[in-house]
C-alpha cells in the first residue's frame, strides 16, 4: 500500500485492523498480508475521508528551532503553530484546531542553523512523496558562504562528491550572487550542504530553503505558517 502511495506503513496497518482494506475485492484482515503486482488494492472510502482531513502545515523555520522533537533545550518548530501564528495571508482560512496538532511530523529536516520552508504533516502519502526512499522531489537552497571556490570546486558540487562513503546524487549548482550559491538537491542527508561546501573550502554562513517540489516559501513571514492547500501539490 505504501510502494502505491496508497498511505503510509503505519496508516496501513491501521486500516487493515479496521478492516478498509480489499484485495480484488476482499477485505484483508492480516497485517503482512502478501499482494501480488497483477492484484488491485482498494480503499475504503471512510479511509479516504480519514487521509482527506489531515493537514499539511508549511512553516517558514527561524533560526533557533529543531525540526522535530526538542532537544539540547531547543523547542520544536511545532510550537509556532499557533493561531497568532497564521500568516494573515493564508488563503485558507481554516481556523487551527488541537486536533491538527496530533501526529504532525516533519517531512524533511531543516537543522537549527538554518531557515526557510519546513513542511509539517499529518498525511502519510505526503510524508512518503517529500522524504521516501525513491522520492525524487527538488528542495531548492539559498546557500551564502565564505571562501573561495574553483571551477574544479563547483564541478564538484554538482557532480563527485562523496558523504560517509556514498556518492551523492547529481545537484544543481550554481551562482546566486557574489556570496550566495543556489542548491538544487533530490535528496537529504543530514546536513548535505554544509559538509558538501566543507569539502571544497567553503564555510556556510547562512542556510534558507526556498522551494519543495512546485511550493515555494513565496511571502510567508520568519516564524508564520500556512496550510498546504487543497489544490497545492509538491
Amino acid at each position: 500500500m505504501a510502494e502505491l502511495g496508497l498511505c503510509s506503513r503505519r496508516e496501513a496497518d491501521e486500516y487493515i485492523e479496521r478492516g478498509w482494506v480489499s484485495v480484488d475485492g476482499v477485505v484483508v484482515s492480516e497485517l503482512g498480508s502478501r499482494v501480488r503486482p497483477e492484484q488491485k488494492v482498494v480503499l475504503d472510502p471512510a479511509a479516504e475521508i480519514i487521509q482527506n482531513q489531515r493537514v499539511t502545515i508549511l512553516i517558514n523555520k527561524p533560526v533557533g528551532y529543531v525540526s522535530g522533537q526538542a532537544e539540547d533545550g531547543y523547542e520544536p518548530a511545532v510550537v509556532l503553530i499557533t493561531s497568532e501564528n497564521q500568516w494573515e495571508e493564508d488563503p485558507c482560512r481554516i481556523r487551527l484546531e488541537p486536533r491538527f496538532l496530533r501526529k504532525l511530523a516533519p517531512a524533511g529536516r531543516l537543522d537549527i542553523d538554518s531557515t526557510g520552508l519546513l513542511v509539517l504533516t499529518q498525511d502519510g502519502r505526503i510524508a512518503k512523496q517529500l522524504i521516501g526512499n525513491h522520492s525524487d522531489i527538488e528542495k531548492e537552497y539559498l546557500v551564502r558562504v565564505e571562501g573561495t571556490l574553483s571551477e574544479e570546486g563547483m564541478r564538484l558540487l554538482n557532480h563527485g562528491l562523496e558523504l560517509d562513503g556514498v556518492e551523492l546524487r547529481p545537484a544543481k549548482v550554481s551562482w546566486q550572487n557574489e556570496d550566495q550559491l543556489r542548491f538544487v538537491l533530490r535528496e537529504g542527508r543530514k546536513r548535505q550542504i554544509r559538509r558538501m561546501c566543507e569539502l571544497v573550502g567553503l564555510n556556510v554562513v547562512g542556510l534558507k530553503r526556498v522551494r519543495i517540489g512546485r511550493i515555494t516559501l513565496s511571502k510567508l513571514p520568519p516564524g508564520n505558517w500556512r496550510y498546504l492547500g487543497e489544490h497545492e501539490k509538491f
